[in-house]
């Protein structure tokens, strides 16, 4: 294929996509968000003894991101950063909030939905919120007309919590939980084949509002509770795969995606829907056999190397986006929300974001590179390590491994050092994805340039390593 092909080509992408903009600059929008999904847990990116065979079809029918990072490889604040476009340690939201937390989104930033509702969307998120359960913090307060979920991961309780849950979810009987239903609590999940029917639920609920909402443009936000332990799958998939529950969970999410392009097209609305799914941060390792796969990389969730962090991330949008794209560029889930502003036309917040508009690889320019550097944050507000295009330095710091340790068991954890102290190291994730030759001696003036942008994100972020505590941060919503 000669250059004047591919130039014709990506200029005829450019065209398609404005010219969708044109004809009706408010598609609809599914963003799908799986909890604790791997790198390596689709078929098409590696994963044994189950298929995914919808998503697989999903990604072989528009763009797969391979350089993807979640915003911090942890639920809350994943999840933040996804929905406000920023470093979530920006907004001040960390770790994984637990229920009767005093500490929730604030009001004052400008969420997902409330950005497309300033173009006429219908919102609803279905599925698991976890930026706070006090009633300020909840979805309908931040801009969705309709939520139907849980406020908080499938594993915690609302009880005061001191640091372990009051009752041991691997027994059969739970403490109560419920999926609320807008701001009541209605469905209460207190069993392990409870859980086994949040998938369902939860996709049932999905495509009734895709045909409710089909005649009007709609952001449908449906994060997923599972693969996050305690897993479980319906009746219809359980004992399916060669891998266990955990393969069975995966091909019935699978199902769900399915059933979602199913809903699109069926309604008549494929051609002006734009459905993305993607996940909040890597497997948790140590649940070993409930756990998913990194597809080789390095450690897992809650950690800030490449297995924790870095995530699959598909965009479909038939006959707007080219069919089989692949795109290796540096991008990461805060760069969601300023990409669906430039192709919906909104102006961004007056607040500063973090996140750069994707659209240029949207239209096909797979050469181009709109991100250029990112922060790796954890804990409170930590920086653990910072990259320039395919560079990565981790800086000193005490970070959780999973190395070394047996796995657990049928949804028993194993044990992990959460204070190991890592050790500077500088990583060519080009060459060594799985972060294991650290050739910092042999680069030094990559490693001053690196040192040069930590020392720009903790004057703006700050580093409680470094005892910094940064310009530019803002405050979460709080309970008094």
């Amino acid at each position: 294929m000669n250059i004047r092909l591919i130039l014709f080509l990506i200029s005829g992408l450019s065209i398609s996509i404005s010219a969708a903009a044109q004809k009706n600059n408010a598609p609809n929008i599914i963003l799908i968000f799986m909890d604790d999904m791997g790198n390596g847990d689709l078929s098409a990116t590696g994963a044994l003894e189950y298929q995914t065979p919808a998503i697989d079809k999903m990604a072989g029918e528009g763009i797969r991101f391979t350089n993807f990072l979640s915003a911090q490889a942890v639920c809350s604040a994943s999840r933040a950063g996804l929905l406000t476009g920023c470093y979530p340690n920006r907004i001040g939201i960390t770790g994984a909030l637990f229920p009767n937390s005093k500490k929730g989104i604030n009001a004052e930033e400008t969420t997902m939905a409330e950005l497309l509702k300033q173009k006429g969307y219908a919102t609803s998120i279905i599925g698991k919120w976890h930026l706070g359960d006090g009633r300020d913090f909840l979805p309908l307060q931040h801009g969705f007309d309709e939520y139907f979920g849980i406020p908080y991961s499938n594993d915690m309780w609302p009880v005061d919590y001191n640091g372990a849950p009051a009752t041991d979810w691997r027994k059969e009987s739970f403490p109560p939980l419920f999926v609320m239903e807008g701001n009541e609590k209605r469905t209460p999940v207190n069993t392990l084949d409870d859980q086994a029917q949040l998938t369902r639920l939860y996709t049932e609920r999905a495509v009734d509002f895709i045909k409710r909402k089909r005649n009007k443009p709609f952001f449908l936000y449906l994060p997923h509770s599972m693969p996050h332990v305690p897993i479980n799958a319906s009746a219809s998939f359980k004992g399916k795969s060669k891998q266990g529950l955990y393969g069975d969970v995966m091909m019935e999410i699978d199902w769900s995606v399915g059933e979602i392009l199913k809903a699109v097209k069926t309604n008549g609305i494929e051609k002006n829907t734009l459905i993305i799914f993607t996940s909040d941060n890597g497997p948790w390792l140590n649940y070993g056999t409930h756990a998913g796969s990194t597809g080789g990389l390095r450690e897992g969730k809650g950690t800030s190397y490449e297995g924790g962090v870095r995530v699959p991330c598909i965009v479909r949008w038939p006959g707007v986006i080219m069919e089989g794209l692949i795109s290796n560029s540096l991008s990461s889930t805060i760069d969601l929300y300023p990409t669906l502003a430039d192709l919906v036309g909104i102006k961004l917040p007056a607040q500063k974001i973090d996140g750069i508009s994707l659209m240029p690889i949207l239209k096909g320019d797979l050469a181009t590179q709109p991100r250029k550097e990112f922060y790796y944050y954890y804990r409170t507000n930590s920086l653990e390590a910072v990259r320039i295009e395919d560079w990565k330095l981790v800086l000193p710091h005490p970070g959780r491994t999973y190395e070394n340790f047996d796995m657990g068991m049928n949804g028993y954890p194993g044990k992990v050092n959460e204070n190991l102290p890592v050790t500077q190291a500088l990583y060519d994730l080009r060459r060594d994805p799985g972060e294991r030759y650290d050739v910092q001696n042999q680069f030094p003036e990559i490693v001053k340039a690196l040192q040069t942008l930590a020392d720009k994100a903790r004057e703006d972020l700050g580093d409680d390593i470094a005892k910094m505590p940064g310009k530019n941060r803002r405050e979460p919503g709080t309970i008094k």
